[in-house]
């Protein structure tokens, strides 16, 4: 796998010992996978554990471990397009990064909440601890998942099982936090939720003294059922290859033994870390190897080959740049500049309609995909002009529920436009937020992985929150509300003859989402067409004749500015609109004629 490279080969093996050394559970689990894929994972291992250590190295104040996290990243940053670097584990990565083509921007906010774990942690409630927990670790995971793609053997999750997936992964930091309790007492960490303590009065403040007591016992009791719980996935690898399948089940049973051991410690968890006897892991590791053997024996794999260390090698994605410091939309090709409208008139939401793609392509003689391509072009540019603007929310009605009905192939091809578009995220160095609204049952699991990824890993944005929904109906949300909130008065938590526009509200798919102030549709079409009708209801409509891939941001900055001169009542009596203000005339709902008419 190093060909020629002393100093590569130097590096693998430093991380293989490492991984041997400081974790031989994780270690035997990457003995199961075949040979030419070991190297990879020893590196992915090493790397994440090198960032722990900095950021759990109390020798250190915590401005200073967060110091040394950061520079760690921005090294990797630096490196990445060099294919090399002087600090061993880095030159591992990034040689795995460019070797199996992996976008280690992906673990940009994984590896930028160990610099925040400095700070120290609390946790109110099982969601918060979740959250943390799956944005540190699911992003590594997804590395080692793209590993499995790149050699030919797809880690593919069927859609009924994410839930189950991310569970497993809050099984797996469960029963890590359990391991490592003494060591984080030590330091003074307790990374358990306050909801879980809550439940065992006097555990939390036996804990930081590290003392055994009946609720601390109780405590402990819980959670090791709870983690045993989520580990125990049999679901997850169903119809999965019998390869990474095996790793899995023989992870869960590991997990299952570790958590024996927990339950067995008694006091000495308080001391020291607890671990199953080698009998218990030789009788888990022996049958799982040699199924492991038959699985990749009938397995033909698709493995990168050595390079020189001269030889040209393309670059890896770099991680895009610190939350500090995105940057800053393209200018519009003419120079166009985004009007000067103050905030508090700007709509907080916007939702597009965009109407066209098909009838352009026709129009020009070409395949109907060829005008959704062109369409994703606009895509881009309108977002660079909401960012322009300074917008703090875009939806984007880009897959019905009906669009299932067209032809298949340009179901296909849109799918798989979609695909595109979210592996090259154009938005990577910008400070959008993506979110996904919509159904999975129907869309191909690659697409459905690919957009949680792009939700995970823009979650801390702040900037413009952008809603791609595909496969979504407006009547389905509505439907699947009614049945949530039929489920809660079954349960006792609602009383129907209560229910109030705020019960409906919490209970929609994305609760958060705010009430749609301007609904802009392109193609000459006047209907709203099942996009959503509970944050619609009192929008005001904008409609252009222009098709979809011709737009761009000056005609999202045109139904702004129509929007600002809409006098919006809900329902009130009109004030009266002072001499120089909007007037009735001012406040026609015609087609803009911009550069999409």
């Amino acid at each position: 796998m190093t060909g020629d490279d002393p100093a590569l080969r130097a590096a693998y093996r430093l991380c293989r010992r490492r991984t041997k050394d400081q974790d031989p559970a994780e270690y035997a689990l990457i003995q199961l996978v075949p040979a030419a894929l070991r190297p990879a994972l020893h590196a992915l291992w090493a790397a994440a554990n090198d960032l722990d250590d900095l950021g759990d190295d109390r020798t250190a104040p915590a401005a200073e471990r967060a110091a040394r996290v950061e520079a760690w990243i921005t090294a990797l940053h630096r490196e990445l397009p060099t294919g090399s670097s002087p600090d061993p584990v880095r030159h591992a990565l990034v040689d795995t990064a460019n070797r199996w083509r992996l976008d280690l921007s992906e673990l940009r906010d994984a590896m930028a909440q160990v610099q925040d774990d400095t700070r120290g942690r609390h946790f109110a409630d099982w969601a918060q601890w979740r959250t943390w927990g799956r944005d540190n670790l699911l992003p590594w995971f997804g590395q080692v998942r793209t590993v499995f793609d790149r050699a030919g053997v797809p880690v593919a999750l069927r859609l009924d099982t994410r839930e189950t997936y991310e569970a497993f992964i809050d099984g797996v930091r469960l029963t890590d936090i359990l391991t490592d309790l003494s060591a984080d007492l030590a330091q003074g960490d307790l990374l358990l939720p306050a909801e879980a303590l809550d439940l065992h009065p006097g555990s939390a403040a036996d804990l930081a003294q590290r003392r055994w007591s009946p609720a601390v016992a109780a405590l402990i009791t819980r959670l090791t059922g709870l983690a045993r719980q989520w580990v125990t996935q049999e679901v997850l690898t169903r119809g999965m290859h019998p390869g990474p399948a095996t790793v899995l089940d023989t992870m869960a049973a590991l997990l299952r033994a570790q958590l024996d051991a927990v339950d067995a410690a008694g006091p000495a968890l308080l001391r020291s870390p607890p671990g199953p006897t080698l009998r218990t892991r030789a009788r888990i590791l022996a049958p799982a190897r040699a199924r492991a053997a038959l699985a990749w024996s009938l397995t033909p794999l698709t493995v990168p080959p050595p390079q020189r260390p001269d030889a040209h090698r393309p670059a890896a994605p770099a991680l895009p740049a610190p939350t500090s410091t995105f940057l800053p939309p393209p200018p519009h090709p003419s120079g166009e500049q985004a009007p000067d409208i103050p905030s508090d008139d700007l709509p907080t939401h916007v939702a597009v309609i965009m109407d066209g793609n098909g009838r352009w392509a026709q129009e020009r003689g070409l395949p109907r995909h060829e005008g959704h391509r062109a369409g994703a072009g606009a895509v881009r540019e309108v977002v660079h002009g909401a960012l322009d603007i300074g917008l703090r929310h875009l939806t984007l009605y880009t897959f019905s529920t009906e669009n299932w009905h067209r032809d298949p192939e340009e179901v296909d091809a849109i799918l798989d436009l979609l695909r595109r578009e979210m592996d090259e995220n154009p938005f990577r160095d910008l400070d959008v937020r993506l979110r996904w609204h919509g159904r999975a049952g129907r869309l191909p699991p690659d697409l459905v992985d690919v957009l949680h990824l792009r939700e995970r890993t823009t979650r801390a944005r702040t900037g413009l929150t952008l809603t791609m929904c595909i496969d979504y109906g407006g009547r389905d949300e509505l439907t699947r509300t009614a049945a949530a909130l039929a489920g809660r008065a079954r349960a006792g938590h609602l009383e129907p003859g209560l229910i109030a526009e705020d019960d409906f509200a919490r209970h929609l798919p994305h609760p958060d989402m705010p009430d749609v102030d301007l609904l802009w549709r392109t193609g000459g079409e006047q209907r709203v067409s099942n996009f959503l009708p509970w944050h619609t209801a009192y929008a005001e409509l904008h409609f252009t004749p222009g098709l979809w891939p011709d737009a761009d941001r000056r005609d999202l900055w045109q139904a702004i500015t129509a929007y600002t001169h809409r006098q919006r009542r809900h329902g009130s009596t009109p004030d009266t609109a002072p001499a120089d203000g909007p007037s009735a005339e001012r406040c026609s709902t015609a087609p803009a004629a911009g550069p999409g008419g």
